[in-house]
């Protein structure tokens, strides 16, 4: 048996599950946790993979490795190939100002001209989750440490790097900044790089930075990113690697008409789609995919943490949140949450607040609130499989996934939300299959990924559609505030 490795290197941990290349079937697995916050030192991550890795039993039988990540997070590195400061995260949203200042440069200070230029140039409009805007937001608030930076990469090109054998000299390795590598999928979440141009837009990126720097090299889907030599042992393979939602669709082994809900610490509506995709509005990101084709896609700040607070707030746990949920009516009586607990991406308010509108005496009750903050949260995810529509976006099935995903009342209320069936697959590690799956294509050298078995799963019929919920929820979710101090 042929093993191969999958990572996935999330916000919260590091995943590492361990396959038969053949096959896929799960050998092995291990974990770490992540620290908390929305800067993190890269050591962090690196010491985690250390311990999932031997948590998974050690790679000494491992054949090839990919590493899946989280998107966006800015690794700034000087010309020694140290760390130049904390990396900024997906969900850190201090940039918020700096996306304004982008777009608008972009449209000689026309707004809605910029968001048009930026959506044509990279099939995206920038908002504070994307790596550009962070690199503006440096250059601007700390200028010292822009000036030092030689390169960028991201959480997955780091740690590929890493494991290469790469790094500042003062730990142990390479600092050798051309070696670094990354793929579509990751790159096209840069806003520095075009899906449908498949290259980097160094203009883009001198308009943020203010001064070139190495990127890393764009590794095709199935290629041999980097090599592990290994003392009398064949070296073990390192595959291109992959964002998390690009790797979690291979993963799910999902094609043209399949849509991927994920309900982790953001709220994801993915799709596979055979074309690039450009909206000015902002709303759909066009990103790339894991295979060649396209992952356009809208992302929401607040998912399952929406579940966490309600749970918290009631004195209760998931389970007991999920009983209340479902024991009041659809549409809660009225009572409407907002989920902005974090501000927001989708749509693009980086310091709302969340909002409860709709409250009367008979409706405050634990049930409704229950109610209110599943059916709000799946409101917002349903909106951008709208937005997906809009784009012309193929959506057939959809496949609900992430920790948020198992509860039963997400399940139950999703269908009528979404206003589709709905296919929860088995629980499982996704975006670190896919990268293992991944792995697999690099090791056989074919033009395609291997062929694994899809997870199982439980279909839920959506029965009664509740346009009510959505309606309310439309009429509600402008009206929020902002932060103090925003």
């Amino acid at each position: 048996m042929t093993l191969v490795a999958g990572v996935d290197s999330s916000t919260q941990s590091c995943k590492v599950v361990i396959r038969d290349a053949a096959t896929g079937e799960l050998v092995r697995s291990g974990r770490a946790t992540h620290p908390e916050g929305t800067e993190v030192a890269p050591a962090a991550w690196w010491a985690a993979l250390q311990t999932a890795i031997l948590d998974a039993g050690g790679l000494d039988d491992v054949a090839a490795l990919s590493v899946g990540g989280q998107q966006h997070g800015m690794v700034a590195l000087d010309g020694e190939g140290a760390v130049v400061r904390d990396a900024l995260l997906w969900n850190d949203t201090r940039s918020a100002q700096a996306a304004l200042d982008l777009i608008a440069e972009l449209g000689d200070g026309d707004p809605v001209a910029g968001a048009a230029a930026w959506a044509a140039a990279i099939g995206s409009v920038p908002v504070a989750s994307f790596t550009v805007t962070k690199l503006r937001w440096l250059r601007d608030a700390e200028p010292d440490r822009a000036a030092r930076v030689a390169a960028v990469a991201l959480p997955h090109d780091w740690l590929t790097w890493r494991l290469a054998g790469y790094g500042p000299a003062a730990d142990g390795g390479v600092p050798d900044l051309s070696a670094l590598t990354t793929d579509r999928s990751d790159a096209s979440g840069t806003g520095y790089w075009s899906p449908s141009q498949d290259d980097y837009r160094r203009d883009l990126l001198l308009l943020a930075l203010g001064h070139d720097v190495v990127l890393p090299r764009v590794v095709a889907p199935g290629e041999v990113a980097l090599r592990v030599a290994r003392h009398g042992a064949a070296d073990l393979l390192l595959g291109a690697g992959a964002g998390d939602n690009a790797a979690a669709a291979l993963g799910l082994g999902m094609v043209p008409g399949d849509v991927a809900v994920s309900i982790g610490t953001s709220g994801v509506v993915s799709a596979i789609s055979p074309a690039a995709t450009t909206d000015a509005s902002g709303m759909v990101t066009g990103f790339a995919d894991a295979t060649g084709a396209f992952l356009p896609l809208a992302c929401t700040l607040n998912a399952s943490r929406v579940l966490d607070a309600a749970a918290r707030l009631l004195g209760v746990d998931h389970a007991g949140l999920s009983a209340l949920a479902l024991s009041a009516p659809a549409g809660a009586d009225g009572l409407v949450l907002v989920p902005y607990l974090e501000g927001e991406r989708t749509p693009n308010k980086p310091d709302a607040t969340g909002a409860l509108h709709g409250m009367r005496l008979a409706n405050t009750t634990p049930a409704h609130l229950a109610r209110a903050a599943v059916e709000g949260m799946l409101c917002a995810l349903a909106d951008g499989l709208d937005a997906l529509r809009a784009q012309g976006v193929p959506v057939q099935r959809v496949r609900l996934i992430g920790g948020g995903a198992r509860s039963e009342a997400v399940q139950r209320i999703a269908p009528s939300v979404l206003g589709l069936d709905v296919t929860v697959p088995e629980p499982g590690e996704y975006v670190a299959d896919g990268a293992a799956r991944q792995a697999a294509w690099a090791l056989s050298g074919l033009a395609t990924p291997p062929i694994w078995e899809a997870a199982a799963g439980t279909v839920v019929r959506s029965g009664v559609v509740e346009p009510a919920v959505r309606e309310q929820y439309a009429a509600v979710r402008e009206l929020t505030a902002t932060r103090p101090g925003s």
